[in-house]
């Protein structure tokens, strides 16, 4: 229905299909699914798909593309209803939570009044969806937290964040792909590449999958980040 989503031009070469303003999963999987229509019809002029939390993104060339028809493409499907496939098997990665790894895990186990093994164990039993991709390349957007360890991010973000670093922030969870400035609480740290080029596909994670952590000591982190260089 027509009511529930809006599209809306923006600039000359971009039309933006948005639903309600939450994370959800049934408002990503809907997002989620309008994109993968997009890109199934092979519209001539298509540049880009970008799908977020609660928008898609289509990024054209006015020149060669029939805007008319892609409107209508957009409309039908966003006014689809979304079924996704049940028992999605998660991704599994591995993490060595606390330490000098994870140098927030206090300060999460602090807001949630837990021990760091509590923290741990929250973050690592839940299956986590993929929202979205963005921020650096395959910086993979998931949740969702569960409250107890939601905590918000750092007032002061820091400058330098290693690559693998995990944090949390608020309802999210993430992966740092790449040494970057953040501002999200930093539980602990994975030798999984999240994006790496020389590969056939680049990024490990795409939108819509799931995923699940695992706790790994500092012994087996080492051997795998040095196979992983």
């Amino acid at each position: 229905m027509k009511d529930d989503f809006r599209l809306a031009p923006a600039g000359d070469s971009v039309l933006i299909v948005e639903f309600e303003e939450r994370i959800d999963p049934a408002v990503n999987a809907r997002a989620i699914a309008v994109a993968d229509a997009i890109r199934a019809a092979a519209m001539t002029g298509i540049r880009d798909v970008v799908p977020t939390y609660r928008s898609v993104a289509v990024y054209f060339d006015p020149l060669s593309t029939n805007y008319g028809a892609l409107v209508a493409s957009l409309e039908r499907a966003a006014a689809q209803p979304v079924v996704e496939p049940p028992d999605r098997v998660p991704i599994r990665i591995p993490v060595c939570y606390g330490g000098e790894l994870g140098p927030d895990i206090a300060r999460v186990a602090e807001f949630g009044h837990l021990s760091e093994r509590d923290v741990v164990a929250l973050h690592s039993s839940a299956s986590y969806r993929v929202f979205m991709l963005g921020f650096v390349p395959g910086f993979a957007y998931m949740g969702i937290v569960d409250a107890r360890i939601a905590v918000p991010r750092r007032s002061t973000p820091r400058v330098r964040v290693p690559r693998g670093s995990v944090g949390i922030a608020g309802v999210q969870t993430g992966v740092y792909p790449a040494e970057t400035p953040a501002g999200w609480q930093l539980i602990g740290r994975t030798p999984v590449t999240l994006f790496d080029l020389s590969r056939a596909e680049p990024f490990l994670l795409k939108a819509g999958d799931a995923v699940q952590f695992y706790p790994i000591d500092r012994d087996q982190f080492d051997r795998l980040w040095e196979a992983n260089r």
